[in-house]
């Protein structure tokens, strides 16, 4: 594909892998920056290439550790915007602090629309994510926000996994449409599990609205965190005749005791995105499967530079 020069697409240190693929994709070398650590633990980024005048992209997911990677990024786009780039645009394959988007009891803040002021005042002109746990957190932004979704590469792998005698299981209430929109692509029924929050870290599943004895079951999420919400629904699946037990969800956060759940739960296979690079410990959990969204970030990315409509990205969903 033809790509003018005027584009540059460079990686934050949070996922250079999921960079250098996307690069890979259009065809164009990813862009040169030096990024180091001085000894009292700050950092410093000089950006390599020239890119007074130029569509710059930077690929950054705020992942853990959270706080160092978003202001690695804060730093990548102020140093643009000084170096006269004509327009920035944050790519943010997992969108850190998502789950803090409302006050729902007194004295908290609203903690996502202050990383959204901050990558704005940063300098980005534009914000391209990925499965931002909540629409509405578009609004968060004063810039434009393109809004993907790792259904497009979901739905794919598991429609070509051609699953009989499918039921896509909501783990919660608040999940239903995602599980609706599975159900409806995949041809298979649909059900809900109802839940009981115990703590931060502990979820009980206690009841199943649908049919699931002796049915195949696709469980749905955008984050896997602690796993809390998914095993405990798996073994109440398994316990109502249930046969085998996939889970699906964009983000594989994965943070403590996620694996250790996952290993002991009744799940056959566990499929994420690489919007979040994982650690060896994750390789360790023989059921968890990794899908690239490579491809969908370039594609979204050449469609900006572009100036052309990404909508029809979202035909097969």
């Amino acid at each position: 594909m033809f790509l003018s020069d005027n584009l540059k697409i460079f990686s934050g240190s949070s996922n250079p892998e999921l960079a250098s693929d996307v690069c890979k994709y259009l065809g164009i070398p990813l862009g040169g920056a030096h990024i180091e650590r001085f000894p009292d633990g700050e950092k410093a980024i000089r950006v390599e290439d020239d890119v007074r005048g130029r569509d710059c992209f930077v690929v950054q997911s705020t992942c853990k550790p959270v706080d160092e990677h978003l202001v690695e990024l804060l730093i990548y786009l102020d140093c643009l915007r000084r170096a006269s780039a004509s327009r920035i645009t944050v790519v943010i394959p997992y969108f850190g602090y998502a789950r803090q988007d409302r006050k729902d009891e007194g004295r908290v803040p609203i903690t996502a629309k202050l990383v959204a002021n901050l990558i704005t005042t940063a300098g980005a002109n534009r914000v391209l994510a990925i499965d931002l746990h909540a629409n509405q957190l578009q609004g968060f932004f004063d810039i434009p926000v393109d809004h993907l979704t790792g259904e497009l590469v979901l739905n794919k792998y598991f429609r070509d996994k051609k699953i009989n005698n499918l039921t896509v299981v909501s783990p919660d209430v608040g999940n239903m449409k995602m599980a609706s929109r599975y159900a409806s692509n995949l041809g298979g029924e649909l059900a809900i599990v109802h839940k009981k929050r115990v703590n931060g870290r502990e979820v009980e599943a206690n009841e199943i609205i649908g049919e699931v004895e002796g049915r195949n079951i696709l469980m749905c999420d955008d984050i896997i965190a602690t796993a809390g919400t998914m095993c405990s629904a798996a073994s109440l699946l398994k316990e109502r005749g249930a046969e085998k037990i996939f889970v699906s969800a964009t983000h594989g956060v994965f943070a403590s005791p996620a694996f250790e759940r996952l290993e002991q739960a009744p799940i056959d296979e566990v499929v994420v995105t690489n919007t979040i690079p994982l650690n060896e410990r994750a390789q360790e959990v023989g059921s968890i499967k990794v899908l690239s969204v490579a491809s969908m970030l370039g594609e979204a990315i050449k469609r900006i530079h572009r100036n052309e409509s990404i909508s029809n990205l979202f035909n097969n969903i």
